[in-house]
């Protein structure tokens, strides 16, 4: 028979049950608990103890780094969020949206650098100092050093 309450074998996971189910290093955690990503509560013998809604807001953070968000988005993002009780499903369709214009923007920038790519290519030249098609007369001297076309979005054409 276990010596854990009830509502502790109900809500509350340890760093173990945390990883197991998440697949996150417990260093991860430390860390994620360390920028005021997730929180814990601490046991009689100081162990860490999560909420099981922790478990969202950590497979949340996994989705958000396969996406290329930043933590700070990230954290910038869970400041909304209640942190004592599991978020809504109307927080969850709010935070989705703040990413989906991030990711959309993200899209069409990719999108850009294939076309300018398809362009140079199809050019055949290879020297974008050279090359009449994407840099008449040299003008991109003028903007500064390495490959300033693709930080910035398509020229009108």
């Amino acid at each position: 028979m276990s010596s854990e309450s009830p509502a502790h074998s109900e809500e509350l996971l340890t760093v173990g049950e945390v990883t197991a189910r998440t697949g996150v290093a417990a260093s991860a955690l430390r860390f994620y608990e360390a920028e005021g990503l997730i929180t814990a509560e601490r046991s009689r013998g100081n162990q860490r103890l999560y909420r099981r809604h922790m478990l969202r807001r950590i497979s949340l953070i996994l989705a958000a780094r396969r996406l290329g968000i930043s933590l700070a988005d990230v954290a910038e993002v869970f400041t909304t969020l209640p942190v004592d009780e599991p978020p809504s499903h109307r927080d969850w369709v709010r935070v989705s949206r703040s990413w989906k214009s991030q990711l959309e923007e993200r899209r069409r920038y990719i999108q850009s650098l294939e076309r300018q790519l398809i362009a140079c290519i199809g050019c055949g030249c290879l020297s974008m100092r050279a090359c009449d098609l994407l840099n008449p007369d040299d003008r991109l001297r003028t903007r500064g050093q390495g490959p300033v076309r693709l930080h910035e979005p398509d020229e009108p054409g």
